[in-house]
């Protein structure tokens, strides 16, 4: 099961690629690093493909083009203008491929980037800034080319108005057209080894199209909401809508990227259309019913018992395949909002992980198809185990007055709640650390001082989560502890998590092989009061800021590694979560009318949509889609 209280419910939403950002100094620039132009930017060794590639191993440039798919989403939309996505209305999920950006990334290599817009890159060897180059060629849906004055004018609107943007490149503090197909961003510092490549990831947006006025003649706004059709310059376009239900896109038959090696065998649906529905029991309803086509089934009872019975799975025309996810690190959780002053406490935090049940959750609800977190980036080799050693404790000691001594003497480990021994021990523990804390149980309630009850809210948007939160729930009442569990609507939702306006709540934090500067948004101390921002929990610590640093400054893969891991196991200590449960698979069904290349891509789970295709034979047999 898993949710997320900040990305998308969209079943392919992507996340943009971790970077790291920092401070100057000295050290080892990337191979691409010695300002000659390159195809490419990678952090680790050389780019598998040369500059001469054709197409990704894992599309086939053979693949038909055509066929419609629907992509069934969670909620609503009343917004099709990215800018402000994340602050003001719900974005439609599927908006944002029609932008095209500077680069895009690989999906079976890690860290590596490709030109999209731009055919070339080139970084100054000290690393204070990297140019662009764009193609010749690459143009708007309504035949106007793409410029250096888009990129920088985008670069700025979303620096300006995007609170993700404004943190993620908080360091770049110019962009200025320097030739006629030329872009150059200049950083605040040098040395910074990622900040080259991750500049290619923000969706290039047409100035001329929203500095104009609309068919009423109404000046267009690009720092409010939208439902009027933006204009794009990707592989599809945005045919029509109904807003909060549905969304059609078709693909672009003059694209003008359609024959670049990195889309060769991409994008090959003919039409894209995007399905709303407004709870997670009515998708699962909605798929059986042949209303979409192509679900992650992240919930493990559904998994388990929902499917196999069925018709369509039994003959074939639904299908039901795992695939391996790899590369990928999570923390999944539920999340103490610690700016409130009962939450404020490590010990009390650690008493709600001594009294929830995982293992009895694990077998009765979750049919044991899940792992128990014990990581920020569970999965990935970057977990922190054991005990610090080499690197890694080098980096505490140096913050020894400022971590929690346990990192040194206590490997972190969730509470085991195996056997009745176990759970009575457990909530033995959790009221000690109350009591230790300032509270007492008085007629069977956990008060403070003043004799007020600890009472907690869950807040969620899906009623899934029900029968999770409301055995927690329960266990909680055996401690005193007066919980309860609250739904409500997601644009309510997701309001309120804008504005941090919630006591405990579920959401995860999704981690590539190579943090970076997204841990500041995550966990950095100026986040924590930004509204919007993903530090969900309120983590102002400043060895958690000096940690963070530390991550972005390693000079090597060892030192990124042992950085994030003292990272990890500080962010541990400080119990400001109690971490939930994943899988290493990726759980799939569909409707059994596409195919794909036999080779899928090494980090992506299964790829679809986007290198597999409508396949007419498989449809003959299952019907076409309606």
């Amino acid at each position: 099961m898993t949710h997320s209280a900040v990305t998308r419910r969209l079943f392919n939403g992507t996340l943009l690629a971790a970077c790291l950002v920092r401070p100057a100094g000295a050290q080892p620039a990337p191979p691409s690093a010695d300002g000659a132009w390159t195809h490419a930017l990678t952090l680790m060794g050389t780019p598998k493909y040369g500059p001469d590639f054709t197409h990704f191993e894992y599309a086939d440039p053979k693949a038909p083009k055509g066929g419609l798919v629907r992509l069934g989403a969670q909620g609503g939309f009343d917004n099709l203008n990215i800018v402000v996505s994340g602050l003001k209305g719900d974005l439609e999920g599927g908006v944002t491929q029609i932008y095209d950006t500077l680069a895009t990334n690989a999906s079976d290599e890690p860290s590596t980037s490709y030109g999209l817009l731009a055919e070339a890159v080139r970084v100054a060897p000290d690393l204070g800034s990297v140019v662009y180059r764009l193609r010749e060629g690459p143009k708007w849906h309504d035949g106007t080319p793409i410029t250096p004055d888009d990129v920088v004018w985008s670069f700025d609107i979303l620096k300006a108005n995007s609170p993700f943007y404004a943190s993620y490149y908080h360091t770049v503090v110019k962009a200025e057209a320097t030739g006629p197909r030329e872009i150059t961003f200049t950083f605040a510092e040098k040395g910074n080894r990622e900040l080259p490549q991750v500049i290619g990831q923000f969706p290039i947006l047409p100035k001329h199209w929203w500095t104009a006025k609309d068919a009423q003649g109404r000046p267009r706004n690009v720092t409010e909401t939208t439902l009027e059709i933006p204009l794009g310059s990707g592989p599809y376009r945005l045919e029509k809508f109904e807003p909060g239900r549905t969304a059609t896109y078709t693909r672009v038959a003059d694209y003008w990227g359609k024959d670049l090696p990195v889309n060769a065998g991409r994008n090959n649906f003919g039409t894209l259309r995007y399905e709303y529905f407004r709870d997670g029991t009515v998708l699962v309803e909605a798929l059986k019913g042949d209303l979409y086509d192509f679900r992650v089934e992240n919930i493990a009872r559904n998994w388990a018992t929902a499917y196999d019975d069925f018709p369509a799975v039994k003959d074939g025309r639904l299908v039901k395949e795992a695939f391996p996810d790899r590369g990928n690190g999570i923390m999944q959780a539920f999340v103490f909002n610690t700016r409130k002053d009962k939450f404020k406490d490590q010990r009390v935090r650690r008493a709600f992980n001594l009294a929830m049940n995982y293992e009895e959750m694990n077998k009765a609800l979750f049919f044991g198809l899940y792992k128990r977190i014990d990581s920020y980036y569970f999965g990935s080799e970057l977990a922190a185990s054991g005990l610090p050693e080499g690197r890694e404790k080098e980096i505490l000691e140096g913050l020894k007055d400022k971590v929690p001594p346990a990192v040194f003497t206590t490997p972190y480990k969730n509470p085991v709640n195996d056997t009745p021994e176990a759970v009575r021990a457990n909530l033995r523990e959790a009221v000690r650390l109350l009591k230790e804390a300032g509270y007492e149980l008085k007629g069977g309630q956990m008060v403070d001082k003043a004799g007020t009850p600890l009472t907690v809210e869950f807040l969620e948007f899906q009623n899934t989560f029900e029968r999770v939160i409301l055995p927690f729930v329960a266990q909680l009442k055996l401690i005193g502890i007066g919980a309860t569990l609250r739904v409500i609507d997601q644009a309510q939702y997701q309001n309120r998590m804008r504005n941090f306006d919630f006591e405990i709540t579920t959401t995860g934090w999704p981690e590539s092989l190579s943090p970076g500067n997204e841990q500041r948004e995550y966990w950095g101390s100026v986040a924590a009061d930004k509204p919007g921002s993903r530090n969900l929990i309120g983590v102002k610590d400043p060895a958690i800021d000096a940690l963070i640093d530390k991550l972005v400054y390693a000079s090597d893969r060892e030192g990124v590694v042992a950085a994030t891991r003292a990272l990890d196991r500080v962010l541990l200590a400080h119990d400001f979560v109690v971490p939930q449960w994943a899988a290493d698979r990726q759980r799939t069904l569909r409707w059994n009318r596409f195919s794909h290349p036999p080779v899928l891509p090494l980090y992506g789970g299964s790829g679809y949509p986007t290198t597999w295709w409508y396949d007419e034979a498989l449809a003959a047999k299952t019907g076409a889609p309606r």
